[in-house]
Order: structure tokens, then C-alpha cells, then sequence
């Protein structure tokens, strides 16, 4: 049985965990103050109350920046990936937004693979954006309000 929902600055460890066994995106200083800026709203989704996968979003207005999407290694190309990010655009739509926004390194196709199962389109890059001297590809999807 799984579950969604959102959790607070409680989870902080649980983040920095899950984080650390996966993309190493942040330190445990960033997944602080990521909790701490305005608009910042953090998913989680528990497999027997055990949390398997994080989404992070930061509202601005009438769109949101995903700013992290990971599942655990071990649950990934289940579906739980999928569920995550239905439930993340089902609330984004919920709140009124008009897209959502991500960036992906261009070196990442088989999240390239995964966003373009949701309809996100590339709308811009950023050259030489990570330390590996890879591109950031911009992605968008529009929402249905």
C-alpha cells in the first residue's frame, strides 16, 4: 500500500537520506534551507511507511520549479515514479498553476524518457550549466486549470 502526501521541515533527515542513496543533489545545509524558502512544498511517497521517493517544488506565482524528483533506486521502474509525479500535477493544478517548470542535464535520457511521458517539452537550454560541462535542458509542461 503507498501513500502520498506532503511533509515538513520534520523530514529534513529523511530527505538528506534518501538524497544521499540517490542523486546526491544536496547537502544537509541545503535540504534545510530548501524547507525554509517561500513557496517551497515537499512530497513524499511512503511504501509501508517507509519513504521511497521525494519531489520538491517551489511555487512562484502562478507556476511552479520542480527543483527535485527522485525514488529510490530499488523502487524505481515500478511505477512509483509515475505516481509521484501524477499526484505532483494533480496538485499543481489544484493550486491554480499555469506550468510546470524543471531543468534535467542533457546526459540524463532516461529522465529525459520520463518527463516526456508527461507531456514536458524542451523550451530552452543552458550551456555547459553542470560541473561535468553538460547542458541543462529546460522542460515545461503546461497545465490544465
Amino acid at each position: 500500500m503507498f501513500l502520498i502526501k506532503e511533509i515538513d521541515q520534520k523530514g529534513v533527515e529523511i530527505c538528506f537520506e534518501l538524497d544521499s542513496n540517490t542523486i546526491c543533489l544536496w547537502s544537509k545545509t541545503q535540504w534545510e534551507g530548501e524547507f525554509k524558502k517561500n513557496g517551497v512544498k515537499v512530497f513524499a511517497i511512503f511504501l509501508e511507511n517507509k519513504i521511497i521517493g521525494i519531489c520538491v517544488i517551489q511555487v512562484i506565482i502562478d507556476e511552479a520549479q520542480l527543483n527535485y524528483f527522485s525514488i529510490m533506486q530499488r523502487f524505481r521502474r515500478k511505477g512509483y515514479g509515475s505516481l509521484l509525479m501524477c499526484y505532483l500535477i494533480q496538485k499543481c493544478e489544484e493550486l491554480n498553476l499555469n506550468k510546470l517548470l524543471l531543468e534535467v542535464s542533457e546526459l540524463n535520457s532516461v529522465a529525459e524518457n520520463f518527463y516526456k511521458q508527461f507531456n514536458f517539452l524542451t523550451v530552452g537550454r543552458r550551456k555547459n550549466y553542470y560541473k561535468d560541462g553538460s547542458d541543462a535542458v529546460l522542460k515545461e509542461k503546461k497545465l490544465i486549470n
